[in-house]
């Protein structure tokens, strides 16, 4: 058990009380906005920038810039997002839980080729080898790029993107010996799967009507 405190503990002996502490809300405001999402309520966009923008901070210190480019990206697309669900038209949701079509699944492959291009360009620009772990890094960086767009326009396939992607950070910040967004991202996959299920099931509901 103490193996597991210092695991966590460990990689914090050297940081700011200030960023431990910020760290800590980001922590519970970014599980709160997945909880929200999986309920689709709209609560997901206010409360999920106040996560993101914080982990733009503590990642951008911690040269993170892949990870850092993202969160910069979810509080841009939070705005979009949450503008997008809150559309009504006669007291009714504009936009719907759906499927993406194939033109959606093709956007969708191009946003994630292009956000790979994208990052790698910012490693290299800041002089940093890429190493194995920043592949891993440039990879998730372009699914989740797709998987926010998805969630934002209310495509069901945006939780296979999060757990496909959140499987994989899982071991990555686990071993860059961020314990705490270890965590967060173990927190993140279960969460999604049980969105994933929820949103079916609506949408298996809707389609029945």
């Amino acid at each position: 058990m103490n193996h597991i405190f210092n695991f966590f503990l460990s990689a914090y002996q050297d940081t700011s009380t200030g960023d431990v502490l910020l760290e800590a809300v980001a922590f519970v405001f970014g599980i709160a906005s997945v909880v929200y999402s999986k309920k689709e309520d709209i609560l997901v966009y206010p409360v999920g920038l106040v996560a993101t923008v914080i982990t733009v901070y503590l990642l951008y210190k911690a040269q993170y810039f892949g990870d850092m480019m993202m969160n910069f990206y979810y509080s841009a697309m939070s705005i979009y997002g949450w503008w997008n669900w809150s559309r009504k038209k006669n007291n009714k949701t504009i936009v719907p839980i759906s499927r993406t079509t194939s033109t959606e699944k093709r956007i969708g492959v191009f946003m994630v080729l292009i956000t790979m291009f994208i990052t790698s360009i910012v490693y290299v620009y800041f002089g940093y080898d890429l190493k194995t772990e920043n592949y891993i890094d440039v990879f998730t960086s372009g699914i989740f790029f797709t998987a926010m767009w998805y969630m934002a326009n209310k495509k069901i396939e945006n939780w296979m993107l999060w757990i496909f992607a959140d499987l994989i950070t899982v071991p990555l910040y686990a071993y860059r010996g961020l314990g705490m967004l270890s965590l967060q991202y173990l927190i993140f996959t279960i969460l999604a799967v049980q969105g994933y299920l929820a949103w079916r099931k609506n949408l298996n509901n809707t389609q029945a009507i």
